[in-house]
């Protein structure tokens, strides 16, 4: 029998049951809960460095902003206020959309 010892989606126990087969879960606590899906954040941004093709990229991406999601949920923001966040400091500092690199700061 198989060992993840990992947080899934909500639907994999289902789907696991779909196939004949028994899900052992566990519901975690909001410390656990946290501890995990920031695991979960690495874990999906691992994946996307590995892939190898665009395809790919855009699979991995959506699993990387799916925990993004139910980051800004569990700090008791909507993904609207985490994307108004995020477009006030882009007015403020940028994006990265012009690649700048920087290199050093001369004194």
């Amino acid at each position: 029998m198989p060992v993840y010892n990992k947080l899934v989606r909500d639907r994999i126990p289902e789907i696991i049951e779909s196939t004949g087969q028994k899900a052992v879960i566990q519901i975690l606590d909001n410390e656990e809960y946290i501890k995990e899906l920031k695991k979960k954040a690495f874990e999906e941004l691992e994946e996307y460095i590995n892939v190898k093709n665009d395809k790919e990229a855009l699979e991995e991406l959506a699993d990387v902003l799916e925990i993004v999601h139910a980051l800004a949920d569990y700090h008791g923001a909507s993904f609207e206020t985490l994307e108004g966040i995020r477009i006030e400091k882009a007015i403020k500092r940028g994006a990265f959309k012009e690649r700048i690199f920087l290199k050093e700061v001369e004194e």
